[in-house]
């Protein structure tokens, strides 16, 4: 886990669902490149779909053997651990596959498109 406010946790230890295993009941068009993750009080967030497959991406129920607290997405969070985790999308709603990419809540702030924390891509002007 990577916040944009420079810290990080490594070797936590979740349990959920593969996002791989939910698009086996999804018909996706293939002209689908992105994702708007979406999640209660209106945050969205948006993330390549190549981000959420091939077990890159999952929604995390549980958190160190225990269900996930309501105050760090409970019950249900979209989890990518590879990005800046306002990517990681907390009381997850629904996603919705689009052909081009679109800026979520922070984007549209000014936020970094994709979010790497590798390269410390936090802003716009990072990307």
């Amino acid at each position: 886990m990577h916040c944009v406010t420079k810290w990080t946790k490594l070797d936590t230890h979740w349990q959920g669902v593969s996002i791989e295993t939910l698009l086996e009941h999804v018909t996706l068009k293939p002209e689908a490149r992105y994702v708007m993750a979406y999640s209660y009080g209106d945050y969205t967030t948006n993330i390549p779909l190549e981000d959420l497959r091939h077990g890159k991406a999952f929604i995390g129920l549980n958190f160190e053997e225990k269900p996930l607290a309501a105050e760090h997405g409970g019950p249900a969070r979209l989890v990518v651990p590879h990005l800046y985790f306002w990517k990681s999308a907390k009381w997850i709603t629904g996603l919705r596959f689009m052909e081009h990419d679109q800026p979520g809540f922070w984007e549209r702030g000014g936020y970094s498109m994709y979010g790497n924390p590798w390269t410390e891509q936090r802003y716009r002007s990072d990307d």
